[in-house]
C-alpha cells in the first residue's frame, strides 16, 4: 500500500485472523483492540446499571403501595431481577444471531468461534462465566467491604490486582483473547455496520430482478450460516460474494436471472432468511446451523 508506513502495514496484518465460511470462502477477520472491547464492556455495564436503577424504582414503589408487610417479597424479586441481569444479559445477547451485546454493537464488535464453526451455546456461556471470576466476585467483595467499612489497603489492593490481571489479560495474547475465550475458543472480531456504496445500493441494480424465496429455501441456513453471510456482505469482496451467491443458488435451486447482481441476489436472501428466523424466534424455535432441521 503505497504511502502507508511499513510498520503499520505490520500491525494491521497481525490483527487479521483467517476464518472460513461452510462454503470455503477465507474470511480475513479483525480482531477487536483492547480499547474497542473496553468501551463495549462500559456501555454494557451502564445499560445493566440504568436496567437495575429502574428496577429498584419499580421495586420501591412496590414496595410503598403494599407496605412493610410486602416488603421482603419485593427484594427478593429485586435480587432474582439482578441476578438474572448480571449473569444472563451478556449469555442471552451473544447467543442471538447478531452474537453481541448491545455494547459490543455500539463499538462494532461480534463474537465468533475460532474454530469456523457455529457459536453455540456451551462456548457463549463458558466465555461469560468466566466473567464472575474476572470481575463480578472480586469487584462485589470489594465492594461489599468498602460499604461495610472493613477494607484495608491490602484488601483493596489484593481486589484490584486480581481483577486489573484478568481485564489487561487481552495485552498479553497475540489474540486479545480474555482468560473467557481461551476457555470456550473464541475471539471477539471487528464487525463494524457499513453504508452501502452508489455502486453497491439498491437503486445501481437497474434492471434487478425481484426476489421471492419459499419457506423451504429460507430454512437452508441457520444463525451460523447467516452470521458468515453477513460478514460476507461486510466484507463486500467481489470473488467472495460471487462464491457464496453461486453456491446458495445451487443450495436452493434459484436460477440466475437476466439482470440478477449477486450482492443484490444475497442481500435480499440474508434479508428473507432473518426476517423468517426473529418470526421464528418468537415461537421459541432457533435454528443453530444448517443441520439443525426446522420441525
Amino acid at each position: 500500500m503505497v504511502g502507508v508506513p511499513r510498520h503499520r502495514i505490520v500491525e494491521e496484518a497481525a490483527k487479521r485472523r483467517s476464518l472460513v465460511t461452510p462454503e470455503g470462502v477465507d474470511l480475513s477477520l479483525r480482531l477487536a483492540d483492547v480499547g474497542q472491547r473496553v468501551t463495549a464492556f462500559a456501555a454494557d455495564l451502564l445499560l445493566m446499571v440504568a436496567a437495575l436503577f429502574l428496577i429498584s424504582l419499580l421495586a420501591a414503589a412496590g414496595a410503598t403501595a403494599i407496605g412493610m408487610a410486602g416488603a421482603q417479597a419485593v427484594a427478593i424479586v429485586w435480587l432474582l431481577c439482578a441476578f438474572l441481569l448480571r449473569n444472563f444479559y451478556f449469555i442471552i445477547m451473544e447467543m442471538g444471531p447478531r452474537a453481541a451485546t448491545y455494547g459490543k454493537r455500539m463499538a462494532g464488535l461480534r463474537v465468533v468461534a475460532r474454530s469456523g464453526e457455529r457459536l453455540t451455546a456451551d462456548r457463549v456461556i463458558a466465555r461469560n462465566m468466566m466473567r464472575e471470576i474476572e470481575f463480578y466476585l472480586p469487584m462485589s467483595f470489594l465492594s461489599l467491604d468498602v460499604s461495610q467499612g472493613t477494607a484495608d489497603a491490602l484488601t483493596a489492593l489484593t481486589g484490584l490486582g486480581w481483577t486489573g490481571i484478568f481485564l489487561l489479560f487481552p495485552l498479553f495474547n497475540k489474540d486479545r483473547m480474555r482468560v473467557g475465550d481461551l476457555l470456550a475458543g473464541t475471539w471477539v472480531v471487528s464487525a463494524p455496520r457499513r453504508k452501502l456504496s452508489v455502486e453497491l445500493s439498491p437503486e445501481a441494480w437497474e434492471g434487478a430482478p425481484e426476489y421471492r424465496f419459499t419457506n423451504a429455501q429460507l430454512d437452508v441456513y441457520g444463525v451460523f450460516e447467516l452470521q458468515t453471510l453477513e460478514q460476507v456482505l461486510r466484507d463486500e469482496r467481489v470473488e467472495a460474494i460471487a462464491t457464496v451467491a453461486a453456491t446458495i443458488r445451487g443450495k436452493i435451486g434459484h436460477a440466475h436471472q437476466i439482470g440478477d447482481h449477486d450482492r443484490a441476489f444475497l442481500t435480499a436472501y440474508y434479508d428473507a432468511a432473518r426476517a423468517r428466523m426473529e418470526r421464528g424466534l418468537l415461537f421459541g424455535k432457533r435454528r443453530a446451523d444448517k443441520y439443525d432441521k426446522p420441525a
